[in-house]
């Protein structure tokens, strides 16, 4: 799980800060994040964290947010897939609402060219340089057939035996949910993820992007040859992302279940 639960941090983070408001169950008379384009069918772990909340529940009841469970897993994931530490700064409160259209628009997708993936990150006050920092947590996890195909059948600035490789995976229609793995380690946190896109072997479009003879190139190079210096610019801009715009003080609340604002 350590990859999606990676991920269920910055899709919270990316929109509206980290708050946890995309663990909030929709409702009838209340649309979350959980159905948006981004997330529909594709983030998973929310049942690791509701076991992570009822045990803290039972140890000191009320005082551990949703958001702050959320953004330890994803460090503590990390880690446990040989990845570097960071220090999570704590005290994040839980939203009492979400936002099923910043859903939609904030969060970059598999199809993004390398404009649209840096304006998304500098949205968020990232650079470039850490905006392909980030991607490199591609370096753990698995994407979709349908995220990945177009690229395989389509473009050409792709490795043509990896292609091949994973059309055996994802055919031209139909499977659309089989999963392919993102680099060539996919269970190892490392930087196999950037010498991938080197070789013109990036699973989705969005990551070969980084690689294609654009200004981002020379940082592609840097990390694929040093992977100290990736451990260490990619716990900083996580970090970063951390804290994005969170609740503290007397803004939200600590909820007793993650999938529902209390009371």
């Amino acid at each position: 799980m350590g990859a999606s639960l990676l991920r269920l941090h910055f899709h919270d983070c990316f929109v509206l800060g980290c708050d946890a408001s995309i663990l909030l169950d929709d409702t009838a008379n209340f649309t979350g994040e959980k159905t948006a384009g981004p997330n529909n069918n594709s983030v998973r772990g929310y049942d690791v964290i509701d076991t992570i909340k009822s045990q803290m529940e039972s140890l000191c009841p009320g005082v551990v947010s949703c958001a702050d469970i959320v953004a330890v897993a994803a460090r503590d994931s990390v880690v446990a897939l040989g990845g570097p530490t960071w220090t999570v700064q704590l005290g994040r409160r839980d939203s009492t609402t979400a936002s099923f259209s910043t859903a939609n628009s904030d969060l970059p997708a598999p199809t993004s060219d390398l404009d649209t993936l840096i304006s998304l990150f500098s949205n968020k006050g990232f650079t470039t340089q850490e905006m392909v920092v980030l991607s490199g947590t591609h370096t753990i996890g698995k994407a979709q057939c349908s995220k990945f195909r177009d690229r395989i059948y389509n473009e050409t600035n792709i490795d043509s035996t990896f292609a091949t490789s994973k059309q055996a995976i994802c055919p031209s229609s139909g499977g659309d949910e089989n999963l392919s793995d993102l680099d060539g380690t996919t269970t190892v946190f490392d930087n196999v993820y950037f010498t991938n896109l080197i070789e013109k072997k990036g699973l989705l479009h969005s990551d070969q992007q980084l690689y294609n003879g654009n200004s981002t190139d020379s940082m592609v190079e840097t990390y694929s040859n040093d992977s100290t210096t990736f451990f260490t610019d990619v716990a900083s801009a996580m970090v970063k992302m951390g804290n994005l715009s969170p609740l503290t003080g007397t803004d939200g609340e600590i909820r007793t279940n993650c999938r529902a604002i209390n009371g």
